[in-house]
């Protein structure tokens, strides 16, 4: 009996212990999820200082001695004719490529972030600069991607030259903005095109009904609501609903068109996608590249430059808190609003 009572004053104690904690770091999220998140701040970071950095590091490795005096006698004759070419033509005259990456989610909240680099980009550049963006994203919803398409267009408005790479995925939404581009690349095996529509959505109605429950909703407007998650759908309501879609993917064909008029849009808008090599017979993209490769055949000729929009996680996001709610935002959105996708 003695045993079971110092055990069960134990496990009193570890509970209390427990909840103590638990309410300790509720109180702290909550507190932090009520402040406001701080603005973002935009960080430039010289690629071309990275690549000088790395290349004197490999040659300083490789040389023998007489080879690093040699090279050290070389860099101060460039150094010093750098200097002379400043000091007569005022600042350098070098063209300037900035360096964008978009990883793009199904809700394309990253979109965001491309405003704010985009508007940096085009407040200090001129016309002989390009923009590189080096895109990655499988789709998502309509009206997110519709958005970044036109941020990129943005770009090509200003009179720059605006590149893509794509070394993973553009399909569907991310096609969508990569067709945008003055010059599309992509990597042999990326996935390129799935220019198509995508609606579903889960239907409960028999489980209601079988557990005797009633669902009511109430709309003004004959379509207000064509398909229901819970309420019973009808064959009015699905083809009202398919004709959307249709509409949807009218428009995506003939803004990919209006990018790309050489392509023969009827052939690729079918919704499948091909790999890069496949890709570029069929006119989705200009050539077969690497990011990493474009980047290189412009350095040292050009100064590159990365642009990258962030913003700082609050106490809340550290702990991990937020997912609950971007899975919520998410699903939430996706049953309402966001009933189309590419």
């Amino acid at each position: 009996m003695e045993f079971l009572y110092e055990y069960g004053l134990f496990v009193a104690k570890a509970v209390t212990l427990v909840i103590a904690f638990v309410v300790v770091v509720s109180t702290i999220v909550g507190v932090a999820s009520k402040q406001k998140q701080g603005k973002g701040q935009l960080e430039i970071v010289s690629i071309s200082e990275q690549l000088k950095d790395i290349t004197n590091y490999a040659k300083q490795v490789l040389l023998d001695k007489n080879a690093l005096k040699k090279l050290a006698k070389e860099q101060k004759k460039e150094e010093k004719a750098k200097s002379k070419a400043k000091e007569q033509d005022g600042e350098s005259k070098k063209s300037r490529l900035y360096v964008i990456d978009f990883k793009g989610s199904m809700d394309a909240h990253e979109v965001e972030h491309l405003r704010e680099e985009v508007t940096a980009i085009l407040c200090v550049a001129n016309t002989e600069d390009e923009v590189l963006v080096r895109l990655e994203s499988g789709g998502g919803v309509v009206h997110g991607y519709g958005l970044a398409a036109s941020q990129l267009q943005r770009i090509k408005e200003k009179g720059l030259t605006l590149t893509i790479a794509v070394d993973k995925v553009a399909a569907s939404g991310g096609y969508m903005m990569a067709c945008v581009a003055d010059k599309l690349l992509a990597s042999q095996f990326a996935y390129i095109g799935s220019i198509g529509v995508l609606a579903q959505l889960p239907n409960f109605n028999k489980l209601l009904k079988k557990n005797d429950i009633e669902f009511e909703q109430h709309t003004a407007g004959e379509f207000k609501r064509t398909l229901t998650v819970f309420g019973e759908n009808n064959d009015e309501g699905r083809a009202k609903f398919k004709e959307e879609i249709e509409e949807i993917h009218v428009l995506f064909k003939d803004f990919v068109q209006s990018q790309r008029p050489e392509m023969d849009i009827d052939t690729v808008a079918t919704g499948e996608y091909w790999p890069g090599v496949k890709a570029k017979s069929l006119g989705l993209i200009d050539d077969i590249t690497t990011s990493d490769d474009y980047i290189l055949s412009h350095y040292p000729a050009r100064e590159i430059f990365s642009v990258k929009y962030s913003v700082k996680k609050n106490v809340a996001e550290k702990l991990g808190m937020s997912a609950a709610n971007v899975v919520e935002r998410v699903f939430m959105k996706s049953m309402s609003k966001m009933r189309h996708w590419f």
